[in-house]
Formats: C-alpha cells, structure tokens, sequence
C-alpha cells in the first residue's frame, strides 16, 4: 500500500480522482448517486485552482486505486493559525479493513503539519459505525469547549 498527494493536473491522478469520488457518490454513505457529468470534468481542475485544496491516493500493491481523501484549509480565529477539513474519505470495499483509510489519515496529518495546521476537522454519518471507528483509531473525537454546552453538531444549508 502507498499513498501520494495528488497532482491534479497530472491525467491519471485525476481520473483516479473522479472515478473513486463516484464511487463514494454512488455509495449509501455517499447519498447513492452519481456525480453529476460536469462535475466528473471539471472537478480536478476546479481542485487545482484552489490552493487551501490538497487530496490524497492509495494505491493497493498491484498500484491500482483503492483509496482517496480530499482535504480543505481553512482557518482557526482563536489558533489563528490554518486548520485542515477532511471533507470526503473513500475506500473501495474490496479494500476495506486494510488499513487505507489509517494510512490516507496520516498522509493528511503530515500534509496539515507541513502546512502548520493546528488541528483537523471532519463530519461523519452517526450511522456509520466503521468510519466512526477509523476516525477515532487516527486520534478523532467529538469536538466541544465547555461540557456544559455540548457537542459541536454539523449543520447545512443548500443554496
């Protein structure tokens, strides 16, 4: 098993790129349908006009793709220092339970420190016990400040 940083300009990666995000996309714990045709061909050139972006592969050990992590920078105000979202996490299930997804975390940890991240974040489906449990083996847990005000909750709003 390895794992890179992707150049999102660099063909294969990208192809790699678009198609393990389908795979995801088109997972239960992915919302069950495809990427839309035009995200599929925009998405790593949109990834690398966006410098806070950086995604990460695995590659099982006949060097096919098996895994992928896209990760955005963003900010702490009370660090004042950069933190990195883990905003998707894909293994494929025939390599799921090898250790990828443990492996893709700490590649993002390196990245994050490389870049003086004080911290990582992620969202997670409460469902979804197996991921739940390979966050937490890479160090994850819920975030609070004060007990007395709770867990932090992961809110959207479609625009």
């Amino acid at each position: 098993m390895r794992t890179h940083l992707v150049d999102y300009l660099d063909p294969q990666q990208a192809d790699a790129l678009v198609r393990l995000l389908d795979a995801y996309a088109c997972d239960p714990a992915g919302g069950g349908q495809p990427l839309d045709a035009e995200a599929k061909r925009q998405l790593p050139a949109a990834l690398a006009a966006r410098p806070q972006a950086f995604s990460v592969l695995a590659y099982d050990a006949q060097n096919e793709p098996v895994g992928l992590i896209n990760c955005f920078e963003g900010f702490s105000t009370f660090a004042c220092r950069p933190l990195v979202n883990v905003h998707d996490v894909v293994v494929l299930a025939h390599a799921r339970g090898q250790g990828v997804a443990q492996q893709m975390l700490a590649a993002v940890e390196e990245e994050a420190r490389r870049r003086g991240a004080c911290k990582l974040t992620l969202e997670v489906l409460s469902g979804n016990a197996p991921a739940l449990n390979a966050y937490r083996r890479a160090g994850f847990d819920g975030y609070e400040l004060d007990p007395a005000y709770g867990k932090a909750i992961f809110l959207q709003k479609k625009l």
